[in-house]
This record gives structure tokens, sequence and C-alpha cells, in this order.
């Protein structure tokens, strides 16, 4: 039986990373963004492997129906990583209503829903199924410059790893937070130069991470060593927060 996976986020510069790698590791990849060019040029890359999937994770029936669409085209679903995600930038006080609700709506209102969908999914498919959430050193890190409804996003998605990985223990649904550091992504251009620069100096080795270096970790998850990992919030920063 081939393994299927979805991939939320897909199309941007950490998806397109933990794309290739699944692929290359024999995966069948459903593609979820909103970015139908970018959807495109996966399928260009990857061929039948990778089946795009437009879909705007904004929006609770959006996603309902994409998974019913992976589900069809597909026929089951073994593994979900819920890549999507921003970071917007405004300062508190000062973050408008909107920009909270959508901050918290993306980053972990999608993976939220994504997981309501795939679950029941998943509970019928031999073996270790896995979860993946993306998460984020500034979850917990506040020494680094994020802002307040970003950590949130990211600490609410942890909190929701580690209670899958309990509740879906014995149905053999491996649940992980993967909480990476600076990685160079497109994400890079909402925050300054100095800035950037700053927290790129903070790294041990002296620069981001790429994205290739944190999907291989995804891959590791999915892939049967992670069978008998879960419930873990893995923390990838080159040792920057060692003390």
């Amino acid at each position: 039986m081939d393994r299927i996976a979805a991939v939320t986020g897909a199309a941007g510069g950490l998806g397109r990373a933990i794309v290739a790698q699944l692929v290359g590791d024999g995966l069948t990849v459903a593609a979820l963004d909103r970015d139908e060019d970018g959807l495109a040029a996966l399928t260009s890359a990857h061929g039948d492997a990778v089946l795009p999937c437009p879909v705007d994770l904004m929006q609770t029936d959006a996603i309902r129906t994409a998974f019913d669409g992976i589900a069809e085209k597909l026929g089951g679903l073994d593994a979900l990583v819920n890549n999507a995600g921003t970071c917007f930038m405004s300062e508190f006080p000062d973050i408008p209503e909107d920009e909270f609700e959508a901050q918290m709506r993306l980053n972990f209102g999608a993976a939220f829903h994504c997981c309501q969908a795939a679950v029941p999914r998943m509970l019928d498919r031999p073996g270790v199924k896995k979860i993946v959430n993306i998460s984020s050193n500034g979850a917990y890190n506040f020494d680094v410059f994020d802002p307040p409804h970003y950590r949130a996003s990211k600490a609410a998605l942890d909190t929701l790893t580690k209670d899958l990985a309990r509740r879906y223990a014995r149905q053999k649904i491996a649940v992980n937070s993967i909480a990476p550091a600076m990685t160079e992504t497109p994400l890079f251009g909402v925050v300054s130069k100095e800035v950037l620069e700053a927290a790129i100096a903070q790294m041990p080795h002296g620069r981001a991470m790429q994205p290739g270096e944190v999907a291989a970790w995804v891959g590791f998850l999915i892939s049967p060593a992670g069978d008998v990992s879960s419930g873990n919030v893995i923390i990838l920063n080159q040792g920057r927060d060692v003390r």
C-alpha cells in the first residue's frame, strides 16, 4: 500500500523542501496551498507523486473539502505535516484585532482543523500514522524578537501536539512538533535587516538553518524510525539555548 502524506503550506520555502523530502522517501504527497502557481511548480518537479490541492486554509469548509478530495483521489492518509504559517510583526499593545485573529487562525486554527479532517482518515490505515506540526523556538524562547500573538499561536500548536499524542497513542497515531529557530525562508522578509542580522548572529553556527535541514527531521519522524516518538517538541537551533 502506498503511503500518503498531506503537507500544508506546500508551495512555500519550507513546504517545498518537505514535499521534496517525502517524495524522495517514496510517499505520495497531497500539497495544500492557496498559491496555485507554486503548486503547479511542485507537480512539474515531482510529477504524479504530488497531488495539487488549492485551498484557503483560513476557511474551515475549504479544509474539509480538500481532505475529502484527498481521500477520494488517493484512498487514505498516513501522515499530515502542518507547515502553513506566517508571522505578523505588529508590536504589543498595538496589535490590531484582525491581525491577531488572522495570526491565530492560520498558525493554530488551520492546523487544528486539518487534524480534525485527517485523524478519522488515519484510523483504518495500517502501521503507525504521523502528524508533524511545524512550531517555532518562539513558543518558549523569550530572548528572540517574536511578537506575542505569534508566540501564542505556536504554543497552542505544541499543546495540541501533546493532547493528540496522548489521545491517539493506542490508535498508533504519533504526533510531534518540530520547533526550528532561524530558518532561511521567505519569512525572512517580514523583519528588518538589522533584526535579521542580530538574530542570525545569535546562532552558534553563524548562519540560519536551511529548509532542507528541517525537512530531513520531518522525513525522519514520518519514517519507521520515528514510530516510537510521540508527544515531543523537538528543538532545532544549533544548541543556541543550552545553558
